[in-house]
């Protein structure tokens, strides 16, 4: 199951400019956060709500951001 960040990924360069400084702030590697974004990682509850609280994401938006399933073809 692989899901969509675009979504994250645009809040992240809107509120910190770019991934880096985000995966600073998250006490994390850039490294990690680009394999948490590619679904190669999975963000654990701690990150999330972490995240949340850098980027202002309010709870009724946390599914939007972090759990929207990516469309695979058929």
């Amino acid at each position: 199951m692989a899901y969509k960040y675009d979504k994250l990924i645009g809040r992240i360069i809107e509120k910190f400019g770019n991934r880096k400084a985000f995966a600073a702030a998250m006490h994390m590697t850039g490294e990690s956060l680009s394999k948490k974004l590619n679904n190669h990682r999975c963000f654990d509850q701690r990150e999330i709500t972490r995240a949340c609280e850098l980027l202002d994401i309010a709870d009724s938006e946390v599914s939007v951001y972090f759990f929207t399933l990516e469309v695979q073809s058929a």
